[in-house]
């Protein structure tokens, strides 16, 4: 008799970073803080329950064990939270330790590589289809390579030609995870199996706002449902991916784009076709809407009054999930000084403030001082409080983004402002408030508050609807690293003409 086939040979890898050029540049530590793994340690996470992983790795081994026998061949996995490019020694020493791993893994049958997919590097602009590139170099051209990523992924033509399938989130906030880890590993088993899709990429002058790209309505989520479509009409469609990309990583990569993997290439390029024009069509309504701080704070006091129902204020232009620092104080100090009731703020990230309040103690009375070590929108804020609360800052995510899934937020203090009565949840580790329960652990009941302030983009929406219907929640306008007026920011490598920046953006149709 013949021997037994062996079980395919596997190998996982994984570099997310959502990269924002404006902010300071990321360091190994920030990768250390929040995951990096190698070897047979990622394959104990993502099959020991919650843990650190980026979710995308324990759904893919979970659909490859479902789908019958394997073997992981894991190398590593690095993840940080946005910010600046990875210091370029950072990088190179990652990819150095990629490349040992996989040659030591060979030979493989698969790969698969789960990247957020808008990374740079401070000497490389397209560390995502460098990382790539090398893979499909060492494993050569026969072995299928599929790839995973984020919709704020800015996507090279380089990355698509190493890889043989695309497949990008479809939602936002980022649920989805786990689903899109599971179609990779389908498609990664039927290319075991025999499949060579084609592929068509198609790039677009539109640079839009994060704020214009959630998925549960507007033009982005008519976009996705379009892309669904599609797959749902013809077998013969893979996967249609539309990502939105990072305007911030302020690169020449940036712009919208559309993916399509098929059983063939006119069927890709077609379906391409179809998903980049009716994007260039709507693009007039990828434009932010934002709220006036002055009205929002007014919303705010009249929450607090109980004449308008509670209210959730988005500080976006500082959204820690899209590189901002997290420690503006321009809502704190506007909502403090019109003594608006019933405002919880978070998380507000400044280690030093949180150090001061650790060694004071619960209880104590100190003089809490914001940002004392100013920066362009960082700055110093000075209010007496009393220390309510202490934590480690760690805890598990209950709802929408972070649901089973481990955060830590550095040492963390709740903080009440004299005066005004605010309550501020201050962190040590730069993490946007995206889940309730990093409110919840320091005693905060999320229900009883009549304003709610999150220094997050979208994917707050996901944990705190229960809370806050649609109506009652506005994206405030005020400065910050990751403001959605695009037009404040001086743009070095962002190919020009694009919109919404410039109305007078052009599109050939390829």
């Amino acid at each position: 008799m013949p021997p037994s086939p062996r079980p395919p040979r596997i190998a996982i890898l994984g570099l997310h970073l959502e990269a924002n050029a404006f902010a300071p540049p990321t360091l190994r530590e920030d990768f250390a803080r929040q995951c990096l793994e190698q070897g047979e340690a990622i394959t104990a996470l993502a099959r020991g329950g919650p843990s650190h992983l980026p979710g995308e790795i324990p759904g893919f081994y979970a659909r490859m064990d479902e789908a019958g026998p394997w073997q992981p061949a894991p190398v590593l996995v690095a993840a940080a939270p946005p910010g600046g490019p990875i210091v370029q020694s950072v990088l190179l020493d990652f990819l150095d330790a990629m490349q040992r791993g996989l040659a030591a893994a060979l030979p493989l049958d698969g790969v698969y590589i789960a990247s957020h997919g808008a990374s740079s590097a401070t000497g490389d602009e397209d560390s995502d289809g460098t990382l790539a590139a090398m893979v499909r170099r060492l494993v050569g051209p026969a072995v299928p390579i599929v790839a995973s990523h984020d919709l704020h992924c800015n996507v090279s033509e380089r990355l698509v030609a190493a890889v043989d399938a695309l497949v990008v989130y479809r939602t936002n906030p980022h649920v989805d995870m786990r689903e899109r880890a599971a179609e990779s590993a389908d498609l990664l088993r039927a290319m075991l199996a025999g499949l060579r899709p084609a592929r068509a990429f198609r790039r677009l002058p539109i640079t839009p706002p994060s704020v214009t790209l959630l998925t549960a309505a507007g033009p982005y989520a008519e976009a996705i449902r379009a892309a669904e479509a599609e797959m749902a009409a013809d077998p013969a469609v893979l996967n249609a991916s539309v990502a939105g990309g990072f305007v911030f990583s302020d690169l020449p990569k940036c712009g919208m784009t559309v993916t399509v993997t098929a059983k063939d290439a006119p069927t890709a390029e077609a379906v391409a076709d179809r998903l980049a024009h009716r994007l260039w069509a709507e693009k007039p309504r990828f434009t932010a809407r934002l709220t006036p701080l002055e009205a929002a704070v007014a919303e705010a006091v009249a929450a607090g009054q109980g004449k308008a129902p509670p209210v959730l204020l988005a500080d976006v232009a500082d959204n820690p999930g899209g590189g901002g620092r997290g420690n503006t104080t321009f809502l704190l100090q506007a909502l403090h000084q019109a003594k608006a009731q019933g405002v919880v703020l978070g998380v507000f990230v400044d280690p030093a403030l949180a150090a001061a309040a650790h060694a004071a103690g619960e209880g104590a009375a100190i003089d809490a001082l914001f940002n004392a070590e100013e920066s362009e929108f960082s700055k110093r804020f000075e209010a007496p409080a009393r220390v309510l609360a202490l934590r480690d800052g760690r805890g598990i995510g209950r709802r929408g983004t972070m649901a089973g899934r481990r955060f830590e937020l550095g040492p963390s203090a709740l903080l009440e402002l004299e005066g005004s009565g605010l309550r501020v949840v201050v962190g040590s580790l730069r993490r946007q408030l995206h889940e309730p329960a990093m409110l919840e652990m320091h005693g905060i009941d999320i229900a009883r508050a009549r304003c709610v302030v999150v220094k997050s983009r979208g994917h707050f929406r996901a944990g705190f609807d229960e809370f806050f219907p649609d109506a009652r929640i506005l994206e405030v306008d005020a400065p910050g690293l990751t403001s959605p007026v695009l037009a404040n920011f001086a743009w070095k490598r962002l190919p020009r003409p694009v919109f919404p920046i410039d109305a007078d953006a052009a599109w050939a149709g390829r």
